[in-house]
């Protein structure tokens, strides 16, 4: 049986000060694996470390990760991939037990769920509202991961190559893990540890607009894949709205069999036509999305499982 290809992609941006120690530590890791380093318009000698330290580099005009991302899935090809970012946060030894765990148990996904202990690797502001958008997305999708926002992943080629890439900057792991829980397919969870920054490293993130995008990223996506909850919960708000207003004008036509305030009634009329239209609306887009689940599906299966033969 031959040895599965391993790809590292690191995307990174103005990581002069951490990236050659990120592609040291996963060549010691992983001495098999090629190493590619995505540059996204760095200013600093990210591109010249990166290219001294060994790694394969190439880059992204367009700003943002996830437009990173959607470059590396489409360029590069692999049986495996492991997925980090270029700022030596994340362990890099942790690697080949990610990557066992999805080749033994046949997973698609593998998740580098953070473990810190300085403050200055993961601040309290971020893991409350990382716990929260966790909690969020569990409940719009039944089922969530408890990292959601994790860099640190370990993909299957069948994942890679089924996933369109829509969003364009930090919400991205949102969408993967989308992704993941709308197909149904095995993932799994490893504990690995999360380090601060070196000295010279910045972090990209701002709490509170990064923070906005992804909740405006989840709430969209929940419209795209589960249009008619989405919808029918609309047209439920909109209907009991409805009753509300005709309770009081039914039972003043039954006293009287004279309706006074027209203009409520047809308020309520018109919210009871509005309603129905984003009932009907909602049922006809689950149709259409129940269509581009399968062809998604049928995209996913065409690749074999990690160490498998072919899903069909």
């Amino acid at each position: 049986m031959t040895e599965p290809r391993i790809a590292v992609l690191l995307p990174c941006y103005n990581e002069e000060a951490a990236i050659a120690q990120t592609v040291a530590g996963f060549r010691a890791a992983l001495p098999g694996a090629a190493i590619y380093v995505y540059d996204n318009n760095s200013k600093d000698r990210t591109v010249e470390v990166a290219t001294a330290a060994g790694a394969i580099v190439r880059s992204e005009r367009m700003q943002g990760k996830g437009n990173v991302v959607r470059r590396m899935f489409a360029d590069v090809d692999a049986d495996i991939y492991v997925m980090a970012d270029g700022d030596a946060t994340y362990d890099a030894e942790a690697a080949p037990q990610l990557v066992e765990r999805l080749v033994d148990e046949q997973l698609d996904m593998v998740v580098g769920t953070r473990v810190h202990e300085a403050a200055e690797a993961y601040r309290r502001g971020h893991v409350m509202g990382n716990k929260a958008m966790t909690g969020l997305l569990a409940g719009l999708f039944g089922r969530s991961f408890t990292d959601i926002f994790s860099g640190y992943r370990v993909f299957s080629r069948r994942f890679v190559k089924s996933f369109p890439v829509l969003t364009g900057g930090f919400e991205i792991e949102t969408e993967i893990s989308v992704h993941a829980l709308e197909l149904r397919m095995p993932v799994g969870e490893v504990e690995t540890r999360y380090f601060a920054r070196p000295e010279g490293s910045v972090s990209k993130l701002n709490t509170y607009g990064d923070g906005w995008r992804i909740t405006k990223t989840i709430a969209t996506l929940y419209r795209i894949e589960r249009p008619l909850l989405f919808f029918g919960s609309i047209g439920a708000l909109l209907a009991a709205l409805a009753v509300i207003l005709a309770i009081p004008l039914a039972v003043t036509y039954m006293h009287t069999h004279l309706v006074p305030r027209l203009p409520t009634a047809i308020l309520a009329t018109g919210l009871i036509i509005l309603a129905a239209l984003c009932f009907f609306a909602g049922l006809i887009l689950d149709t259409v999305v129940r269509g581009r689940r399968e062809v998604r599906r049928l995209a996913y299966l065409a690749h074999k499982a990690p160490g498998g033969e072919k899903s069909v």
